[in-house]
């Protein structure tokens, strides 16, 4: 689970190699991955093609906070003729109003929080917010959480 959306394909790849070798044949490997930083599509395809058992993903990427892998764009990447797109694309059609309205989805706020390695709570909170101010926030948060910078998530050994 990428709770933070601070994961990149490269810390997915190793992170599926270094399960599948603790785990026995029997036992499965999955993800679910949130898009703080739009990361979540070719996070599940670094970890299909690591051999990831299961990957989450929702219609339209909806999802607490900027949401998660979209559902239309694995099954397009897929391009399996065992999956229908046609119903994914009817329900995103019903439903594309319901989306600006209640506002998930990429917003910058959720970007920082994930390159940041933060939960996205302050992001979330900031959201009903008046001032969305990118700089502001960024500044917030790195004022309120100083050894958080630039980070690299997961090291390779």
């Amino acid at each position: 689970v990428d709770s933070f959306g601070a994961m990149y394909p490269h810390h997915l790849r190793y992170l599926i190699r270094k399960y599948k070798n603790w785990l026995r044949p029997d036992q499965k490997v999955g993800v679910h991955l949130h898009n703080n930083q739009q990361t979540a599509f070719a996070n599940s395809i670094a970890a299909i093609d690591e051999g990831a058992d299961f990957v989450d993903a929702t219609i339209f990427g909806i999802g607490r906070g900027a949401g998660n892998c979209p559902l239309e764009l694995l099954l397009m990447y897929l391009d399996d003729p065992r999956h229908d797109t046609r119903p994914v694309l009817s329900l995103i059609d019903r439903y594309a109003e319901l989306r600006h309205e209640l506002r998930w989805g990429y917003h910058i706020p959720y970007s920082v929080t994930g390159w940041l390695n933060l939960h996205p709570r302050s992001a979330i909170a900031r959201m009903g917010e008046p001032s969305n101010e990118c700089l502001e926030f960024f500044d917030e948060l790195t004022a309120k959480h100083p050894l958080v910078r630039h980070h690299k998530a997961i090291q390779e050994p």
